[in-house]
């Protein structure tokens, strides 16, 4: 992961961003009580693939052509929108927000695990298992594994969330085999293009035709989680990742779930066990380990440049 010293902006904007993604577990789980969780993400994807085009057309960018560019991105679509999106709001009807967003942590550790396993240049060194096995730890510790034994609706619900973080995983993969050469922002409105045309169809089969007369309340998460979550946050995670790097960029994973649970506890009362603020611990430091900063010494400043050491960057 490349990794490089972040501007005060760039912190500005990483918390900005994992403002929008920390409330956007709030507004699923509001508009859960009045639509299903098919048509929660129907929504989602539609509306900010809407708002997607937009931009891309304002700005006179590229848009993709060719069939196999638009098939990349309808898997795209599945992967990284259509079954997170889905597992994770069907999750959210049975198990506190907070809790989904601290399960949610983990995509980062599934993603390190998987890309050793695909790519030859993401190898496991030793730093990296030691910080995949502890957020392993914090998983299993935020979810109780004698919890799973019984494996009733709730522990379903937990398990739909993790395998909505290695469905993320997956697309990552997905992404840097197929998605080359492409703008950020025209991609992400491909692919959510994508992800509407299949969540769509399967909303209307499953959960009827949408119901259009909703609450004001509502519709208002509706538009957080589709404008402001999805579509304006796609646009800040690219200018961050052009700011501070990739690998700074996995640290908005430890800022988002601070941000789900405080505001599921102030809106909607929700109150988590003590055993997922420990998972939550475990897996704030395992991230810290894949990181790299928590391991590593400042440099010495060069004898021609007076100032503070940059943090030395490792593979």
């Amino acid at each position: 992961m490349r990794q490089q010293t972040m501007a005060p902006r760039a912190w500005a904007e990483m918390g900005l961003l994992a403002l929008l993604w920390g409330g956007s577990f709030l507004t699923v789980r509001i508009a859960l009580d009045e639509i299903g969780p098919f048509w929660v993400v129907a929504h989602r994807v539609g509306w900010a693939a809407l708002a997607l085009w937009i931009v891309v057309l304002a700005r006179g960018l590229a848009v993709p052509r060719g069939a196999a560019a638009w098939g990349a991105l309808l898997m795209m679509g599945l992967l990284n929108n259509v079954v997170p999106f889905t597992l994770m709001a069907w999750g959210q009807l049975t198990i506190p927000s907070g809790l989904t967003s601290i399960l949610n942590a983990s995509t980062a550790i599934w993603g390190v695990l998987l890309a050793a396993l695909v790519f030859a240049d993401e190898r496991l060194s030793l730093r990296r298992a030691v910080g995949v096995l502890l957020g392993f730890l914090g998983v299993a510790t935020a979810i109780g594994l004698s919890s799973l034994a019984a494996l009733d609706i709730t522990a379903l619900a937990q398990l739909a969330v993790i395998a909505g973080t290695i469905s993320y995983a997956v697309a990552s993969i997905w992404a840097r085999k197929t998605l080359r050469g492409l703008a950020p922002e025209a991609a992400a409105a491909g692919m959510l293009t994508g992800a509407t045309l299949v969540s769509v169809p399967l909303a209307l089969w499953l959960e009827g035709p949408p119901d259009l007369g909703l609450a004001a309340r509502t519709w208002g998460a509706i538009g957080y989680y589709a404008i402001a979550a999805t579509a304006l946050a796609y646009l800040l995670y690219y200018r961050v990742l052009a700011m501070a790097g990739s690998g700074n960029l996995t640290l908005v994973t430890l800022l988002i779930a601070p941000v789900a649970i405080v505001a599921g506890a102030v809106v909607l009362g929700e109150s988590l066990a003590p055993r997922a603020y420990g998972g939550f611990a475990l897996l704030t430091l395992g991230l810290l380990v894949l990181d790299g900063r928590v391991l590593r010494r400042p440099s010495s400043p060069s004898p021609s440049r007076r100032g503070p050491g940059r943090w030395r960057t490792r593979p």
